[in-house]
């Protein structure tokens, strides 16, 4: 039992005025944040471990107080102590989206999770989040080039193919920065949505920033860990589109919307490929990369539609064929 572990424990146990409290894991997610479950009788919380220097605990505790006066489902601080990193919060239950989600109760949720999602947007408040701005957006993208293309496929680029890459971030980036503005959670996937009353509880939103307004509809639909066919994601992507437009959102004409849609996807799923990466590279967490071919058919799929992304997809083909033939530039 590590040290921490048993500061955590020791903390928890006064915050919740017992004299000690079990500590279940829950889950390690791709930061360096922990969570853990403590049951007392027929109660349970949940105890954040999120270690500084790496997590500040800050942002999570103000956007939770953000998405709370959206009237969104989030847990409740119950207490905090910012200088270690620990956090005391209700218990939002035990069932993800992500274990639950079928065809046949597929729209019944993802009807709740777009509804609570635009509740949330149309609380948008410019000054109140970080803007998801070029710096960023960019930023986001290198993660591609330097952790799946370098570390990953082990390919250097040549001076062409990095100006294919670049001339792909800017439309991108362009794409992004034109849109209507909204809060973005960043990561409004079924893995971070709970089963709960009201439906959904929604978690891991310590990163929500002020940008695109397609950003967390395609985090939504195009998941790293479950697949819908192209057709159903263009049903609930128009209905989204509806609810949006008659909630007053100011989303861009249904055809425009669409597109920047596409875009916005290929972005995050570019940005996705890096952090697999680097996650496994850097932090020694294997499994995630695992869902790579995934994104790899999101980028194609999304690329395919625009003749924008013909020079991305030939790239692709060629670091494909590269690294088939064992052929790397170091």
């Amino acid at each position: 039992m590590s040290e921490r572990y048993e500061q955590l424990q020791a903390w928890a146990a006064e915050a919740l005025q017992v004299q000690t409290v079990r500590l279940e894991p829950v889950s390690v997610d791709a930061s360096f944040r922990c969570y853990f479950r403590s049951t007392l009788g027929e109660q349970s919380y949940i105890v954040m471990d999120a270690p500084p220097p790496q997590e500040d605990c800050r942002p999570f505790v103000r956007i939770a107080g953000l998405l709370r006066d959206a009237g969104v489902h989030v847990p409740e601080v119950l207490a905090r102590d910012f200088a270690r990193g620990f956090l005391l919060l209700t218990d939002l239950g035990r069932q993800t989206y992500l274990d639950v989600l079928k065809p046949e109760n597929a729209d019944h949720l993802f009807t709740d999770a777009m509804n609570t999602l635009i509740r949330w947007q149309q609380a948008t408040a410019a000054s109140m989040l970080p803007a998801y701005d070029r710096t960023l957006l960019h930023r986001e993208l290198v993660l591609f080039t330097d952790w799946y293309v370098k570390r990953h496929l082990r390919i250097i680029p040549t001076a062409a193919e990095q100006e294919t890459l670049e001339a792909t971030f800017r439309l991108l980036e362009d794409s992004a920065l034109a849109q209507p503005k909204v809060y973005v959670h960043r990561d409004y996937m079924p893995r971070n949505l709970m089963i709960s009353t009201p439906n959904p509880g929604v978690l891991d939103f310590q990163d929500a920033v002020y940008g695109p307004v397609t950003y967390d509809i395609v985090s939504l639909f195009k998941d790293a860990f479950i697949s819908w066919n192209p057709q159903q994601i263009a049903v609930w992507r128009r209905q989204y589109w509806q609810r949006a437009h008659e909630a007053g959102l100011a989303v861009q004409a249904l055809p425009e919307f669409e597109r920047a849609f596409d875009w916005m996807g290929l972005q995050r799923h570019l940005k996705v490929l890096g952090i697999f990466a680097r996650i496994h590279y850097r932090d020694g967490k294997p499994g995630y990369l695992m869902d790579a071919p995934r994104f790899l058919e999101y980028v194609r799929e999304a690329g395919g539609l625009y003749k924008e992304f013909k020079p991305l997809l030939k790239l692709l083909d060629s670091f494909e064929r590269r690294v088939q033939q064992g052929v790397s530039m170091t």
